[in-house]
C-alpha cells in the first residue's frame, strides 16, 4: 500500500513538472529603423555593413524606397516596408492595394527579403477619425492582395501604435487601452488573430524619464542595476521600464480577450543630445540604453509575463531634417558620415530558445515546495 502511495505521488510530480514548467520563448530578434529624413545620408550600399556591425538582422523603412530595397538584394536582411498615413484611404480599394503590393513588394522578391508591411504609423493617436476609420480596411485590402499573390505566408501585415493608446500602464497587470480607442483596438486585434500577424508598438522610456526625472530612477530606465518594483497582482519583479511597458500592453490585449497576439517593439531608443529641458538626453545614457538593450536581445531575455524581445532600435542615423526638439535629430547610432555616435555592444544573436531566469526561479521554487509536501505526505 505504501509503495502504491509513493508511486502515486511520483506520478503526480511528473504531471506537475509537465504542466508547470516555464514557457520556452522563441528566439529574440534585433532590427533597426532606417529613416531617411536627412540630406547627407550615405548610399544604401554603404549602409549594409553598418547594420551588420550591430548584429541586427532586420530593418524597418517608413516607405518602400526602391533604391534601398534594390541595394539590399541578396543580403539576407529582412525588411519591413511601410504605407504612409496619406495613402490609407486609397488602400481601402482592393485594386489600388494590389497595385501597391505588386510595385513595392513583389517586384523586389525574392532577392530582397521583405517580410512585413506596416500600414500607417501611430494612426489612432492622431485623433483623426477619417484616418482611424480607414486603417483596418486598408490593412485588410493589403492582406487580401498578398493572399491573391500567394505571399501571405511569408509577409505579415500590421500597423505601428504609439504608447499613448494606453490609458493605464502601471502596474503592468493593470494595463488597459484608452476607452476612446477600444472599438478600433478590437478590430485591429481581431485582424492580428485572423492573419497571425504581431502587434507593433513604439515605446520610449526616455520620454517617461524626461517628463518626470525626479520620480523615475534613471537606472530603471537604462537597464542598469536597481531595486525595481513588484507588481502587486502578479507578484512579478520588474527591474526596467521597457519590460513593464511591454507587459502592460500584453495585459491590455488580454483584457480585450486576445491573449495569443504577440507584441513587437517597432521603435525604442535614446537620444545622445537634447535641448536644455530634455533631461537625460546624453551620450552616456544613450550608449547605456542601447548597449544594454542589445545585450538582452542577444541573451534572448523575456519579460516577466513571457514576451520575447522583437525589437527595432530607433534609429540608424542622426537625421538632420527631422522637425521638433534637438533630441529628434539625435537618436541615431551612426552619424551620416558612417562614424558611430558612440560605442555600443556588438553581438551576434544566438538561435534556439531560452527560459527566462525569473521563470526558472519560480519553477524551481514550485518544485521544491512540491517535494516538501510529498515528503511530509510520505512520512
Amino acid at each position: 500500500m505504501e509503495s502504491l502511495r509513493i508511486k502515486s505521488l511520483f506520478s503526480s510530480l511528473v504531471l506537475f513538472v509537465l504542466v508547470s514548467s516555464p514557457t520556452l520563448s522563441s528566439a529574440a530578434s534585433l532590427g533597426i529603423n532606417y529613416g531617411q529624413l536627412g540630406d547627407n545620408l550615405p548610399q544604401p550600399t554603404d549602409v549594409i555593413p553598418l547594420i551588420n556591425s550591430i548584429g541586427a538582422t532586420k530593418a524597418k523603412l517608413y516607405d518602400a524606397n526602391p533604391q534601398i530595397l534594390s541595394a539590399f538584394a541578396n543580403t539576407g536582411i529582412e525588411f519591413m516596408v511601410a504605407i504612409g498615413n496619406n495613402l490609407l484611404s486609397s488602400m481601402g480599394d482592393p485594386q489600388q492595394a494590389l497595385t501597391w503590393v505588386k510595385s513595392n513588394v513583389q517586384t523586389y522578391l525574392p532577392a530582397t527579403k521583405i517580410t512585413g508591411i506596416m500600414v500607417g504609423n501611430e494612426v489612432l493617436t492622431l485623433n483623426n477619425a477619417e484616418l482611424s476609420n480607414n486603417l483596418v480596411p486598408a490593412m485588410k485590402s493589403v492582406y487580401a492582395a498578398l493572399v491573391s499573390l500567394g505571399l501571405d505566408k511569408s509577409i505579415n501585415v500590421t500597423t505601428a501604435h504609439s504608447l499613448d493608446i494606453m490609458g493605464s500602464t502601471y502596474p503592468p497587470s493593470a494595463g488597459a487601452f484608452k476607452q476612446d480607442y477600444k472599438v478600433y483596438m478590437q478590430a485591429i486585434l481581431s485582424f492580428h488573430v485572423q492573419t497571425g500577424s504581431p502587434f507593433y508598438i513604439n515605446m520610449y522610456p526616455f520620454f517617461a524619464y524626461k517628463s518626470s526625472p525626479s520620480d523615475v530612477d534613471l537606472n530603471y530606465v537604462l537597464f542598469e542595476p536597481n531595486n525595481g518594483f513588484v507588481d502587486p497582482t502578479t507578484k512579478l519583479l520588474y527591474d526596467n521600464m521597457l519590460f513593464a511597458q511591454i507587459d502592460a500592453v500584453y495585459s491590455a490585449i488580454t483584457l480585450l480577450g486576445y491573449k495569443g497576439v504577440s507584441i513587437c517593439e517597432s521603435e525604442t531608443g535614446w537620444p545622445s543630445k537634447g535641448d536644455a529641458d530634455e533631461v537625460g538626453a546624453t551620450l552616456d545614457n544613450a550608449a547605456k540604453y542601447n548597449s544594454n538593450l542589445i545585450k538582452m536581445v542577444a541573451q534572448n531575455k523575456v519579460t516577466p509575463l513571457g514576451s520575447s524581445l522583437d525589437i527595432y532600435i530607433f534609429a540608424l542615423f542622426n537625421e538632420n531634417m527631422k522637425p521638433g526638439q534637438t533630441s529628434e535629430r539625435n537618436f541615431g547610432l551612426f552619424q551620416p558620415d558612417k562614424m558611430p555616435v558612440y560605442s555600443v555592444t556588438s553581438v551576434r544573436l544566438t538561435d534556439g530558445v531560452t527560459v527566462s531566469s525569473s521563470a526558472v526561479e519560480r519553477y524551481n521554487s514550485l518544485i521544491l515546495l512540491f517535494f516538501c509536501i510529498a515528503s511530509i505526505a510520505i512520512l
